[in-house]
């Protein structure tokens, strides 16, 4: 009898943790907003199923051969670029980031940083953002950081 019930138990158990093949491949992410009135390039809630995520350091704006340009624009550019081989190291994407945050030293460069995001962001589902001034050295203009959630 007892060994009936084990096996009832496992058969039984084994079915409920048995997810389609779909179900597995794809990751619901869900944005929302207090009042539902998205406000301009980033959202105030994202929520995700479970998956693997996938935190990427703050990137500055140097190029591939490790120079720091002078002046805004290409380094966050060259910062977007990065981020996006960190992306594809850990297996994701730029529609894969739900929570992005932007250390700027001048809050002067935010309608430039919008203009270039907007080139690597899902704009109409974007995730969660922070803009923060800061001060950051040798030169560095913009840092950003960002997580990504990607399905198991």
């Amino acid at each position: 009898m007892m060994r009936r019930f084990t096996a009832l138990f496992l058969l039984f158990g084994a079915a409920l943790s048995t997810k389609p093949a779909s179900a597995a491949k794809k990751l619901a992410k869900r944005f929302l907003n207090v009042g539902d009135k998205q406000p301009p390039g980033y959202t105030h809630v994202v929520t995700s199923a479970p998956g693997r995520m996938i935190f990427i350091s703050g990137r500055g704006g140097a190029d591939a051969a490790g120079k720091m340009p002078a002046d805004f624009t290409t380094q966050c550019e060259n910062t977007f670029k990065d981020l996006e081989k960190c992306l594809a190291l850990g297996g994701a994407k730029f529609e894969d980031v739900v929570k992005i945050n932007y250390f700027v030293t001048d809050l002067a460069h935010t309608t430039e940083l919008r203009r270039i995001r907007a080139n690597y962001l899902n704009m109409k589902a974007p995730p969660a953002a922070t803009l923060v001034r800061v001060g950051l050295g040798d030169g560095l203009l913009v840092e950003i950081e960002a997580i990504a959630m990607i399905p198991e």
